[in-house]
């Protein structure tokens, strides 16, 4: 077994470094790509300088915070510091994804816009590439974190498997505490940045969206990195991470199989599916840029299936056979294939849900707002039956929960290419605000605004597939923690009819609202901010809507930036500090705590999110010229709907992803501290 697990390690180590090779070798292809004009020139450095300051910032205000954290978890014997380490690990490996992939990105939005100038292919391989540097970077260090710390503590410091697994725990907590900072303070920049553009610019003023007169469009196009580039690539650095780690810490469970390295095997798998796949993304002759990126998604996804086979014939023998294996990772592909395709159907200018709120437009601002408040509540129904059936299957499959863990993790493991699909949106969108302030030809941004409207759907739908492998990795924790705390002699009923089980079930499922609400309220008063900035502007500078006089955008930046990162502290709290309260009055209401916020978690975070991207585009199709056009009474309506939705589908929704599992991941570091305090006296 020892040879099995040896093999198993150094594959996944070689398929992480290929993934980050692959990364590095699209990036070197990518920087030799033309640049375009001097303006457009200095408009791209504009907002790598925006998006540099802001994630300097905010990863020293990170850092400061994640010290007590390390030193509490080394200095406590129980978790100790190989713990500790492996939280030091997952933050800097999280960290390290967002900002490499951000700094790609912000590269790549003005040779996006540039190849634009030939054409459709050129500019979406360049857009594609720059994503799938992205998420390459994602997959790459997250398996990197996870097979080469596990190496080290095993060879190096010649651990027992089950004690190395244990202090993987705290890699996936450095992991989901970057996270939920990054997702919050990037998703608290980049729609406070768009409100107050939209709020004056393009309703006050009457001017376009990405204008150059416009004072916040840089903050704007800056905000569109650090939220949906390095906020999601955290997200799902953390996402991809835990979900390995939580498989594993079942796996363990079953050492004559050698299970907890099987996990392993497949994000392996798939990582080298996923670079393969990367180069399926072209136009057919149809010129569908969503069929392209698919086509991308769906080669990579067969050649998953394909390679799970050989894989999971090395593990068959032990507790599991290889069609309760296989079969358990297959869910996982179908649930992944479902997610997306749900997403899109209610996020997608195609279809019926979008051109529903595009419709109640014409009739006002408030039938738009109620019709997209609908779309959002229905979006939640085929998703969650989805997980549900996942959940059911794959543990009946298996017959345990680890085949609800292997669903997950086969889930996870086509991350790469699901990043790559969202990262795309930002570098699509800046290309087009870099059209449009430099003054391109209108042919370039008949190239650049079908990319981006199809980038609205790919990051919805990039959200849709974080939350539903949230759910469905938060419940694999949770049976971790049960099951945590019944080792450590901790009696504990979970049974409904427990007073104690019920109140922790009402305050899980009061966290996501309370968090929601305090990043909706972040967005909304920073956004604010911008609005009076951009005023002050347009009424103190001489000349700037005549467009003779030059706005002051580094303002507007220093604003957002200064307060993102202010506002983001208090509700990034909320899931490390209840459950720690709540652990130490009593671990039956930890427990109903867990199971309450995943349960609410999931419904808002999907209505927020497919609500949020549904608004966006239903205002993209009224532009296309659809119920009016441009102009007319139902595109200002649409804009509406557009500025509230903004922040439900960049901020609060996105950002409950990760506070689902960090509130689970903190449940099971506080094993130790239950036990000590809960736990029945020896005899």
């Amino acid at each position: 077994m020892d040879f099995l697990n040896d093999h198993v390690v150094a594959f996944a180590l070689l398929s992480s470094l290929v993934a980050v090779a692959v990364g590095i070798g699209l990036t070197v292809w990518l920087l030799r790509q033309p640049l375009g004009s001097e303006r457009m020139r200095e408009i791209a450095r504009a907002i790598q300088e925006g998006a540099d300051a802001y994630l300097r910032r905010q990863y020293m205000t990170v850092a400061a915070v994640a010290v007590v954290p390390f030193l509490l978890i080394g200095l406590y014997d129980e978790l100790g510091w190989g713990t500790a380490f492996g939280f030091l690990i997952g933050a800097v490996f999280s960290a390290a994804a967002g900002f490499i992939g951000m700094n790609v990105a912000v590269r790549s939005n003005v040779r996006t816009a540039e190849a634009a100038k030939r054409g459709l292919r050129p500019a979406l391989g360049i857009a594609f590439r720059a994503g799938s540097v992205t998420g390459l970077l994602v997959v790459g260090l997250g398996l990197l974190g996870v097979a080469g710390y596990y190496w080290i503590l095993t060879s190096g410091f010649d651990l027992e498997q089950r004690d190395a697994v244990h202090d993987l725990v705290g890699l996936a907590f450095g992991g989901s505490l970057i996270s939920v900072f990054a997702r919050l303070g990037g998703g608290i920049y980049t729609k406070a940045a768009d409100v107050g553009a939209d709020l004056v610019g393009k309703i006050e003023a009457g001017i376009p969206e990405d204008d150059p007169r416009n004072p916040a469009v840089i903050a704007d196009n800056v905000g569109d990195n650090v939220g949906d580039c390095a906020g999601m690539a955290a997200d799902l650095f953390e996402t991809y991470a835990v979900t390995a780690v939580a498989a594993m810490l079942i796996g363990v469970l079953f050492p004559a199989g050698g299970l907890a390295l099987y996990p392993l095997a497949i994000g392996a798998v798939s990582i080298l599916a996923s670079v393969v796949g990367i180069f399926f993304a072209r136009v057919g002759r149809r010129g569908s840029i969503m069929n392209a990126l698919y086509q991308a998604v769906v080669v990579a996804t067969l050649l998953s299936a394909v390679g799970f086979i050989p894989v999971t014939l090395a593990f068959d023998g032990g507790r599991f056979s290889f069609g309760e294996l296989y079969g358990s990772a297959l869910v996982g592909l179908a649930v992944t294939f479902l997610l997306v395709a749900i997403t899109e159907y209610y996020t997608g200018t195609r279809w019926g849900p979008v051109k529903s709120i595009s419709r109640s437009s014409q009739t006002g601002h408030a039938t738009n707002i109620i019709e997209g408040l609908a779309v959002g509540m229905q979006a939640t129904a085929f998703p969650v039956v989805v997980i549900a059936a996942g959940i059911l299957i794959s543990y009946e499959v298996a017959n345990d929960i680890f085949g609800v863990a292997v669903a997950v993790m086969a889930q996870l493991s086509m991350t790469g290419l699901i990043v790559a699909l969202d990262a795309y949106g930002p570098v699509t969108d800046n290309a087009g605000g870099i059209a449009e302030m430099a003054d391109l030809d209108e042919s370039v941004r008949a190239i650049t605004d079908p990319l981006d409207a199809v980038g609205n759907t790919t990051k919805a739908v990039t959200k849709g597939y974080a939350i539903g492998s949230a759910g469905l990795a938060a419940i694999v924790l949770f049976a971790e923690y049960a099951r945590g705390i019944e080792d450590e002699g901790v009696t504990a009923n979970f049974d409904l009819s427990n007073a104690w089980v019920l109140a922790g079930l009402f305050i899980g499922g009061l966290m996501p609202f309370l968090f929601a609400s305090m990043a909706m309220q972040a967005v909304g008063r920073v956004g604010g901010q911008v609005v009076n900035e951009v005023r002050r502007q347009f009424r103190e500078i001489p000349g700037i809507l005549e467009g003779t006089g030059r706005p002051d955008y580094s303002r507007a930046v220093d604003i957002v930036t200064g307060s993102a990162i202010k506002r983001m502290m208090a509700p990034a709290l909320i899931p490390v500090l209840i459950p720690i309260v709540v652990a130490l009055i009593s671990p039956e209401a930890l427990g109903g705590l867990l199971i309450g916020t995943i349960v609410t978690g999931i419904f808002l975070a999907i209505a927020m999110t497919s609500g949020g991207g549904a608004w966006d585009n239903a205002k993209k199709l009224i532009e296309d010229g659809a119920f009016g056009g441009k102009g007319s009474d139902a595109h200002a309506a649409a804009v509406t709907g557009d500025t509230v939705g903004d922040p439900y589908k960049d901020t609060a929704g996105p950002a409950i992803n990760p506070m689902i599992k960090i509130a689970n991941i903190v449940a099971i570091l506080m094993i130790p501290i239950i036990a000590s305090i809960h736990g029945q006296p020896p005899a």
